[in-house]
């Protein structure tokens, strides 16, 4: 009991210390990720796969930037709360991920609950969001970026054609488990669910390598 003792303070201390000091392990902006997603389409306007080809040059091309984005892209379903698109990772590591997520079909969930800040920047389309007591939806179209705080929960909706820039930024390992569940317990993709976690854990065993937490 001794040991478990000391064992559960370590790790208490060292969540305590890494949680006080999360803010440096950060090398993207949000304001910056805005501004992008914003000039990306002023360029482009209409054109969704211009606006990633837009976003993803900048990013590669910007030096602090460019050994942590991910070297390929690889489109593949996520299937989490209910709702159902696709993504493609652009950077994954233990306190942040950036990733491209859309449908051209529509899609209806649940936000979960997380242990990181997500900022959903609309490129194309609409999302809409519930809050329970409210009467209005919340209405994101291009160039808003919808900011889920960290540990609140919403319905949400993308009625349409809709993709967006997706950043998250505080401890993303357990966010996992909401992303996979889905698949795990309803849709059991079994294809897709060894791609999502072969890529990420790719990712972010390749950030770390570089010191990137």
């Amino acid at each position: 009991m001794k040991l478990i003792a000391i064992i559960g303070a370590v790790l208490a201390s060292l969540y305590y210390l890494l949680e006080k000091n999360l803010d440096s392990f950060y090398i993207f902006d949000t304001d910056h990720l805005h501004g992008l997603a914003k000039r990306a389409i002023a360029a482009h306007g209409n054109d969704t796969r211009a606006i990633v080809n837009y976003i993803k040059a900048e990013l590669s091309g910007t030096a602090k930037l460019s050994s942590h984005m991910a070297n390929d892209e690889v489109w593949f379903f996520n299937n989490a709360g209910g709702a159902m698109g696709g993504m493609t990772i652009l950077h994954a590591s233990i306190t942040e991920y950036l990733i491209i997520f859309g449908t051209t079909v529509g899609t209806e969930g649940h936000t979960g609950r997380h242990t990181a800040d997500d900022y959903f920047h609309i490129l194309s389309g609409e999302q809409w969001a519930y809050v329970p007591g409210e009467f209005e939806a919340e209405v994101y179209r291009p160039g808003d970026v919808h900011h889920l705080h960290r540990g609140d929960v919403k319905q949400y909706r993308m009625p349409d054609n809709c993709f967006a820039l997706e950043y998250a930024r505080g401890w993303i390992p357990p966010m996992m488990f909401f992303g996979l569940a889905d698949g795990i317990s309803s849709t059991l993709d079994i294809p897709t669910l060894w791609t999502t976690a072969y890529i990420t854990g790719r990712e972010m065993i390749g950030n770390l390598l570089l010191g990137k937490f």
